[in-house]
């Protein structure tokens, strides 16, 4: 007959000790948040690295729309091709990257319903820092976009007379108005259930705008009420504001009514953002 020895007395482990023997070593500091926004932007371009497919918004469409409205509108509307493209190139510029600013939404969509913020909400990083973060990545795809509108603009012999100066202008401008424009898809992308509802929505609330500016046509040459829709219209502004940097004739009030229009869509929309981005939660 075997008998068992009695268990040995427990002995309790301080709160000190456990700590010095799970420590390995001194706590790394945390990140500050703009390091954490800027790796958050980078998750976004290593999304697009591993599924190059995206880029087909920002490179292949801008390229089918110059061309077709060129070559199929410019004898109709200028009387004359290059003409045309003089007028059109920055506008077609505004519309492939105003375009592209719906994917914010959607893209922050996807991340909500696939759990992937839940995560993120896990991680001892300032809350908003994800969010911020994917709107900055964005703009590296409007930079993109409209870099590849005009190099293929001036393959097709626009003359920019503000120089390679008015042109970065350019860009800067619509860069900076896209960026306050995502702010209006993530509101939207945080409202709608599902991607494509998002991209529905939001090219639904673009194209009005897109068709009804001075993008295609001179506004003197609508209906009066049309024509008074089109100088209203901000993305006309914008056109307006592009056309003048690029020909070197920018008009101080031009740019200056678009960067008011850019900072008044991001004080709005921003906040809107972050609070049903933390209601989410």
């Amino acid at each position: 007959m075997s008998t068992t020895a009695p268990d040995a007395p427990v002995t309790p482990v301080s709160e000190v000790a456990l700590h010095a023997a799970l420590a390995s070593g001194t706590r790394p500091p945390r990140p500050s948040t703009v390091s954490v926004v800027l790796t958050f932007g980078w998750r976004g371009m290593l999304k697009i690295r591993h599924v190059p497919e995206q880029l087909l918004d920002v490179t292949i469409t801008p390229v089918l729309f110059l061309l077709m409205f060129t070559y199929l509108f410019g004898g109709a509307v200028e009387g004359s091709t290059s003409d045309y493209l003089q007028f059109l190139l920055p506008g077609m510029l505004v519309q492939s990257v105003l375009f592209t600013a719906v994917y914010s939404g959607v893209t922050l969509n996807t991340d909500m319903t696939k759990g992937v913020v839940d995560r993120f909400r896990s991680l001892p990083v300032w809350r908003p820092a994800p969010l911020v973060g994917a709107v900055l990545g964005d703009a590296v795809r409007y930079a993109l976009a409209a870099t590849v509108v005009v190099v293929l603009g001036l393959v097709m012999g626009f003359d920019a007379g503000g120089g390679a100066g008015g042109l970065l202008a350019g860009i800067a401008l619509v860069v900076v108005f896209a960026f306050a424009l995502s702010w209006v898809f993530t509101t939207l992308g945080l409202v709608m259930r599902t991607q494509s509802a998002v991209m529905n929505a939001g090219f639904m609330a673009l194209f009005p705008l897109i068709f009804l500016s001075n993008i295609f046509v001179r506004p003197e040459t609508l209906p009066r009420g049309l024509e008074a829709f089109v100088d209203l219209n901000p993305i006309s502004h914008l056109t307006t504001a592009v056309r003048g940097v690029m020909a070197g004739a920018a008009e101080s009030g031009d740019v200056g009514l678009v960067l008011l229009e850019a900072a008044v869509l991001v004080a709005v929309f921003a906040p809107l953002t972050a609070r049903l981005y933390g209601a989410k939660g």
